[in-house]
């Protein structure tokens, strides 16, 4: 949630006020790198084109690479045709040298916020705000600007509102603008799940409540009494989520295509009329499969000049897992072997739904002039849900907001990818050794190797198939998923999840038990080994932040002091050395 709330004069400094850290201060530009790398103004030189004009503040590293890419990225196509103030999102790789570094910070904050949500080391988030203004006084009698904001948070919704802040006034005002909203942005709290922030910004407080791990989202049925009072409140705004409706009205009927498309990670481009448009379409596709995390590539907008424009439209290999918007025409000639290819025009509407996208296959798109289609050859593997269309353009006839109709489809998306989901984690969970199994002095079970036929068997019986209302060959959806890149990466992610628990639940166990029973009539060297072992698993549970009480981590920090102090001078020398 976020709410904008004006900061009343007597109260100015509270509502600014930050909790410092535990050493009573912080390094310079602290708070302020938690949420941005960096603004930069990127402006259009007659000499060179698009150029760096600024980067704030000035002890941001970016390489000249870097630079280019961001300039490149920061002005629409020529073909756009873009007058007056526009917004869009892109996503571009880090250097490798400049990657974010898992500090403990950034662990503690990808371990309690959704998966959808943690930060992404290896590369920058660019939330755009780009003018084009008729002006007599420069050459080219147009005045061109971009203003942008990186990041490695996925916030559209909180930095575009940022933007809708902070760009106009700075178009104005410049640099010294520019200076004071950075000052402000380093006093900020931390970015922390599940607490309200209050943001000071520009004369308004920004309430903002990042999504923790432990919510849920309400998925109870909605009944048409409800669907007249779905809308936020006017004040309020989903801190990352884009307008599903609005952005992906033109393919409502092939919705259900394009969420297996995107949960098998294909190979899939989306030409648009606009970045605005290109930028909004992924993002939206890629929330689609929420709360399962889209692991593969995906560029937002992207242009002939980028570093990977050779590496995507190579035809010597085939196209890469990977979701990419564009908006240069030059792209249906460079990327006609894509199997998965998306063109849209300007949104319209068409009598009572708006203006629909036909399916097409891939050998009609041969020329520049292609219309708008879904050019593909893939068959679904579910059937369409009629249901969902009949509730938007019940919603439609009734004038209900796009937010109101975005919550309706964000609810169909998300109750299709858990009944997917479901039964993946079901099965993760019974591979898990049960809890009477850990013992104190040995070392914790091992996870069962994962058995794909195993799953297959399990699936039969209790898989989406017998409940949800979607029909169709749901086992054929599983066994093509298992191929798939994005299998790969949310099995990592439930191997490093397991592994925590396991060790969790060995920790705890520890911490309850009688070190001090155990060492009787053991030798030197086995105590020592156990010394060794409990002081690395203690300092393993502090780095990590594991979920064990801090009451727990003291009574064994206090075992292991007083199981050295009973060893010979020596040894306690160099196990607890002062």
């Amino acid at each position: 949630m976020l709410r904008a709330v004006p900061v009343l004069e007597g109260r100015q400094e509270e509502a600014m006020e930050v909790p410092v850290s535990p050493s009573g201060s912080r390094l310079p530009w602290e708070g302020f790198s938690a949420w941005l790398d960096g603004i930069c103004v990127v402006t259009f030189d007659l000499e060179i084109g698009q150029a760096m004009e600024l980067v704030y503040p000035q002890n941001v590293k970016l390489t000249e690479k870097e630079k280019t890419s961001i300039c490149y990225l920061s002005f629409p196509d020529s073909y756009s045709g873009c007058l007056g103030d526009t917004q869009f999102t892109f996503r571009m790789r880090r250097s490798a040298g400049q990657r974010l570094c898992p500090f403990q910070e950034n662990e503690k904050y990808n371990r309690e916020t959704p998966v959808t949500l943690q930060r992404d080391g290896a590369h920058f988030y660019g939330y755009v705000y780009f003018r084009q203004v008729r002006d007599s006084s420069v050459k080219r009698g147009y005045f061109q600007k971009s203003l942008v904001l990186l990041s490695s948070l996925p916030y559209t919704n909180l930095f575009h509102t940022i933007l809708q802040l902070i760009a106009p006034e700075y178009f104005n005002k410049l640099d010294p603008c520019l200076e004071a909203v950075c000052n402000q942005i380093d006093r900020w709290p931390l970015p922390e799940p599940g607490v309200l922030l209050s943001l000071p910004i520009m004369g308004l407080v920004l309430q903002v409540r990042i999504p923790s791990r432990s919510d849920l989202m309400d998925t109870n049925v909605i009944n048409e009494h409800q669907e007249d009072h779905l809308e936020p409140p006017s004040h309020s705004l989903i801190v990352h989520d884009v307008d599903l409706f609005r952005s992906l009205q033109s393919v409502l009927m092939n919705l259900q295509m394009l969420w297996e498309l995107v949960l098998l990670g294909e190979p899939l481009v989306v030409m648009a009329p606009s970045p605005t448009i290109s930028s909004e379409i992924v993002l939206a596709l890629i929330s689609c499969i929420s709360p399962f995390k889209f692991s593969s590539d995906f560029r937002p907008y992207f242009t002939i000049h980028d570093n990977e424009f050779k590496e995507y439209t190579t035809r010597t290999q085939a196209p890469p897992s990977l979701l990419l918007g564009v908006t240069n025409p030059f792209f249906i000639k460079t990327l006609q072997h894509w199997p998965h290819i998306l063109r849209v025009g300007e949104p319209r509407m068409s009598g009572d739904l708006p203006k629909q996208v036909k399916l097409k296959k891939t050998a009609k798109l041969k020329t520049l002039d292609t219309k708008a289609g879904m050019y593909t050859s893939y068959k679904p593997f579910l059937h369409k849900d009629k249901t969902l269309i009949k509730q938007l353009m019940k919603g439609l006839q009734k004038k209900l907001p796009s937010s109101t109709l975005s919550s309706i489809l964000r609810k169909h998306l998300f109750e299709l990818t858990q009944s997917f989901i479901l039964p993946l984690e079901r099965y993760m969970g019974s591979l898990m050794p049960h809890h009477s199994s850990i013992t104190a002095w040995k070392n914790p079970p091992q996870v069962r190797p994962f058995q794909q036929e195993e799953l297959m068997k399990m699936l039969e019986h209790t898989g989406p198939q017998i409940n949800s209302p979607i029909k169709g060959d749901w086992v054929g959806l599983y066994r093509r998923f298992l191929k798939s890149p994005h299998f790969d990466g949310w099995y990592r992610q439930k191997q490093r999840e397991m592994r925590e628990r396991l060790e969790t639940a060995h920790l705890k166990v520890i911490c309850e038990a009688n070190i001090s029973a155990w060492i009787k009539n053991k030798s030197e060297v086995e105590i020592v080994d156990l010394v060794l072992k409990l002081k690395d698993k203690l300092q393993r549970a502090y780095r990590q932040q594991l979920p064990v009480s801090a009451a727990s981590l003291a009574r064994l920090k206090h075992h292991i002091d007083a199981v050295i102090c009973s060893l010979p001078e020596d040894l306690q020398s160099i196990l607890h050395p002062h």
